[in-house]
């Protein structure tokens, strides 16, 4: 998962052929190290035909998802196990590298109030039996903390370790993202500390989610911080433009945050690619 990605929201949310095939000339043409690609609905993913795009232009790849409702594992573990071991067999038969993002529940997935420890026993089992899995496929999974608007279990790069440490596997990593952490983290540099032994994986995101550079995200804090541990794990810009109906409720997204593709790639992109050069990352 190392190098410089992009996170394929910014061509399509819809992992069809279509969607891929546009995805992955657009990447392919900012000359990105890796895509990471939506798995919304992973029984319908073509693996095949996805495969032998990536491969064809050299580009590597990791899946992400939220759990839908039907497969909350706070409350589901069952359903989420079920869920998550297609998705984990569609990112290996595709050729990627691991399935990240909030595989521990669902976005949009609040209770009104505090989680209870019922719910943290039923996510750790859930995965557990999700590491177990995917250890035999050769995939890692990401454990990303999003802010309490869109779930209400792991908001913080510590709660993060808290899990992973609770499942013992390997095999599974911190996912931090530098939106939520502009809500959630007292200082993206300790969300950044506290995750340091397991952190393999970081959204670039504006306060926004807007184009990068021109929101309020302390990217040199950010950058800095990185460096100062050691980061070699991958970076990948996060920008939502056009997000279907049912995604935008849960992510809370109701305008838009750019002007179009050209405002973030354009501007965006080179701010952070300069920005990582700046302090050795890439």
């Amino acid at each position: 998962m190392e190098g410089f990605g992009v996170h394929t929201s910014m061509w399509t949310m819809n992992w069809d052929r279509a969607g891929a095939e546009r995805a992955v000339a657009a990447a392919v043409k900012y000359e990105v190290d890796f895509i990471e690609i939506p798995m919304l609905n992973p029984p319908a993913v073509d693996t095949a035909h996805t495969k032998a795009l990536l491969e064809k232009h050299r580009l590597r790849a990791v899946c992400s998802l939220g759990l839908p409702e039907s497969a909350w594992a706070s409350v589901r573990p069952d359903a989420a196990i079920e869920h998550l071991t297609v998705a984990i067999d569609k990112t290996a038969d595709l050729g990627g590298e691991a399935l990240s993002g909030v595989i521990y529940g669902g976005i949009g997935e609040r209770t009104g109030v505090p989680p209870t420890q019922a719910e943290y026993d039923n996510i750790t089992r859930v995965m557990a039996a999700a590491a177990r899995h995917a250890k035999s496929r050769g995939i890692e999974l990401g454990v990303e903390a999003v802010n309490r608007y869109e779930n209400h279990l792991i908001n913080t790069g510590w709660q993060a370790v808290e899990l992973i440490e609770r499942v013992g596997a390997e095999n599974v990593f911190v996912h931090l993202d530098t939106y939520h952490m502009n809500i959630e983290e007292k200082g993206a540099a300790n969300g950044i500390l506290a995750a340091r032994d397991h952190l393999k994986y970081i959204h670039l995101s504006e306060s926004d989610r807007g184009t990068p550079g021109y929101g309020t995200c302390d990217w040199d804090e950010i950058f800095a911080t990185l460096a100062a541990i050691g980061f070699k794990g991958g970076l990948a810009m996060e920008s939502f433009i056009n997000m279907p109906p049912e995604l935008a409720y849960g992510l809370s997204v109701w305008r838009p945050v750019a002007k179009d593709e050209a405002e973030v790639m354009g501007n965006g992109l080179p701010f952070l690619r300069n920005k990582a050069g700046q302090y050795g990352l890439i």
